[in-house]
């Protein structure tokens, strides 16, 4: 069973700079313009909206349009100013496509990305259908079918790799070609659904985030097979976010706590949990170890497992708790005594701050060019904050305002 965080309260909280609440329904997906104060945002109630801030300070629409279908994600390209928008009815709405041309899945649409690079979008749908399309033509080009419907993805434009995660846990690679894809690899490591996906091309690390409140660092570029486990959320992890720049990883999860991760450390992996029928410190037998039990005439034990060994050990053997950060533990959890005795004050020194954002988190967008950080909610709020030495702009990009207002119009209106 999995344990309880409790994380202790931080001094230094990210400042709340502005909140958004006009929307009729859940917004699915929003994001921040770069070097705009404004937002684009996308919601159930088929609308899309571009939020830009005023001299008072608030946020109105100065675009709203409403879609055929309720709005279940979306991807904004800042380059291109490309808006391509997945529905519920399975469409892909591209603002480069033809007003006829349309991407389509039989199902609601989870993730759309928008590749500059190779001019295609990717989209998944909950028909367990994977697929890219020419976002000029519309053509589709190739798709792959899941083991169980997507809920991440990422694309690596150097190796033409697309990471996959599904509902079964699991993340594919996959190596795209103009018109065909290949399978790479699989790999699996949460007992729960991928609910995010977030690639880093430098360091080629992937981060998966999962409904068992875990979230996995695979290192891609190492070749070796490292995983690196970090514990830190009481809920499902509901998105993932890096920040380059200072190396932190940004996690939320749908009771509305938010973990920023030092990833500027080395980090260690956490042991696989070994299998015995008795206690690897005592020796005293588990209670199904029957034949050990009437030869040493001693009542069995309950299993437990010493998170920094992995050792099986029993009650008396693991009474002590201690928080393992560079193990991704930053809460307490059982180790066993002669693991308690080995860690120092420096091995406990926490990686990561915890904050709460107040309200159930559905979708999360961090902006690196001024580290602004969006999170908006089940409570139909779209909340922007920033570093506590981050302060609020005044609206003077009326000209690129007006360019891009007129730009996305005209798109969302093919």
């Amino acid at each position: 069973m999995a344990a309880e965080v409790h994380p202790k309260p931080q001094a230094r909280k990210p400042v709340l700079l502005s909140k958004i609440e006009a929307s009729q329904d859940v917004v699915n997906t929003a994001v921040i313009i770069p070097k705009e104060d404004g937002v684009i945002s996308v919601s159930e109630d088929r609308t899309v909206r571009i939020w830009l801030k005023r001299d008072s300070g608030q946020y109105w629409p100065s675009v709203y349009h409403t879609m055929p279908a309720p709005c279940s994600c979306m991807y904004f390209n800042p380059e291109t100013r490309r808006l391509s928008v997945g529905m519920d009815n399975g469409t892909v709405s591209v603002s480069a496509l033809q007003p006829k041309a349309r991407v389509t899945h039989q199902g609601r649409v989870t993730v759309v990305l928008f590749v500059l690079e190779m001019e295609w979008v990717l989209s998944t749908g909950q028909d367990k259908t994977f697929t890219w399309h020419c976002s000029e033509s519309g053509q589709r080009l190739g798709s792959y079918r899941t083991t169980a419907w997507v809920s991440g993805l990422q694309f690596d434009v150097e190796t033409r790799h697309a990471f996959v995660g599904d509902h079964s846990g699991q993340v594919t690679i996959l190596k795209l070609e103009q018109d065909d894809c290949s399978l790479v690899t699989t790999f699996k490591g949460h007992t729960g659904n991928v609910t995010a996906l977030c690639w880093d091309p430098v360091q080629r690390v992937l981060f998966s985030g999962s409904s068992d409140h875990s979230i996995i660092m695979w290192d891609i570029g190492g070749r070796k097979g490292t995983a690196i486990e970090l514990q830190g959320h009481n809920e499902k992890v509901q998105g993932l976010c890096y920040a380059p720049h200072t190396r932190q990883l940004i996690s939320c999860s749908s009771d509305g706590g938010i973990v920023i991760w030092n990833m500027d450390v080395r980090r260690q992996e956490t042991p696989e949990w070994l299998d015995s029928d008795s206690c690897q410190k005592c020796e005293q037998p588990f209670f199904w170890n029957f034949k050990q039990m009437w030869d040493s005439k001693k009542i069995g034990l309950r299993q437990h497992h010493c998170r920094k060994c992995g050792q099986a050990v029993c009650g008396k053997c693991s009474s002590r708790r201690s928080t393992i950060p560079l193990m991704g533990f930053e809460f307490e959890v059982r180790v066993c005594d002669s693991c308690y005795e080995s860690i120092t004050d420096e091995d406990r020194a926490p990686t990561a701050t915890f904050h709460d954002s107040k309200h159930g988190i559905v979708y999360m967008h961090y902006e690196p060019t001024r580290g602004w950080l969006l999170t908006s909610g089940v409570d139909k709020v779209i909340k922007v904050r920033g570093h506590d030495m981050v302060r609020t702009c005044t609206n003077t990009h009326t000209r690129t305002h007006t360019y891009l207002l007129l730009q996305i119009k005209d798109q969302c209106s093919r």
